[in-house]
C-alpha cells in the first residue's frame, strides 16, 4: 500500500570503452623511437609508456625491460611511477632532498637515496646527483618525472653517456621541442 511507482531510470546507458591498443614496450621504451614518432613532451610518453605498460604488466605479465629505476623527481608523479613499477615487478629508487625526507614517494620506493639540501638547485636540478644515485643503486633507467630534468637536453646526454637510459624523448627532440621555432616546423612535418 505505501509502495512508491518504480522510477524510470533516465540516465543514458554507459559508453562502451575504446578496445586499447596494444602496448609495444619496446617502442616506448626506446624513447628515441617513440619521441621522434609522436612529438610528444616527456610527461606525455611517460604516462603513455607507465598506462600502457602497467595494464599490460598487469594482464600478460610481459617480462621487464629494467630491474630497476629510479624516479627523479618527488611528490605525485614519484608515487604514480612507482606504483607503476611495483605492478610490472620493477624495483623503484626515490631520490629526496632534506625537506623530503618522511614523504610519501620515499616510504613507498625499495629504495631512497638522499641528493642534497631542500632547494632544488641544490638537489633534484643537479645532474651529477642523480647519475651518482643511479651508479649507488644500480638503476639502469631515469624517470624524470614533470619539470626539474624531464626536458633538460644536456641531463639525457649525459645518462647516455653513462649507459643509462632516460625515459623521455630523446635529445634531438627535447632540443627541438625547447625551441618554438623548430616545434612549429616539426609539428607540421
Amino acid at each position: 500500500t505505501n509502495r512508491k511507482p518504480e522510477e524510470k531510470n533516465t540516465n543514458p546507458p554507459p559508453k562502451k570503452q575504446a578496445a586499447r591498443a596494444p602496448a609495444m614496450l619496446p617502442g616506448v621504451l626506446v624513447s628515441s623511437r617513440l619521441a621522434s614518432a609522436s612529438r610528444a613532451p616527456c610527461s606525455v610518453l611517460s604516462n603513455r609508456f607507465f598506462s600502457q605498460a602497467a595494464n599490460t604488466a598487469a594482464s600478460e605479465k610481459t617480462p621487464a625491460l629494467f630491474d630497476k629505476i629510479l624516479i627523479a623527481n618527488r611528490g605525485e608523479i614519484s608515487c604514480r611511477v612507482i606504483k607503476t613499477c611495483k605492478a610490472m615487478g620493477i624495483r623503484s629508487v626515490a631520490v629526496y632532498s632534506d625537506a623530503d625526507e618522511f614523504s610519501k614517494h620515499v616510504a613507498m620506493a625499495d629504495e631512497a637515496v638522499h641528493i642534497g639540501k631542500s632547494p632544488s638547485s641544490e638537489s633534484y636540478l643537479v645532474m651529477e646527483k642523480i647519475i651518482e644515485a643511479c651508479k649507488k643503486t644500480g638503476a639502469q633507467a631515469v624517470h624524470p618525472g614533470y619539470g626539474f630534468l624531464s626536458e633538460n637536453r644536456d641531463f639525457a646526454k649525459r645518462l647516455e653517456e653513462e649507459g643509462i637510459v632516460f625515459i623521455g624523448p630523446n635529445t634531438h627532440a627535447i632540443e627541438a621541442m625547447g625551441d618554438k621555432i623548430e616545434s612549429k616546423k616539426l609539428a607540421s612535418a
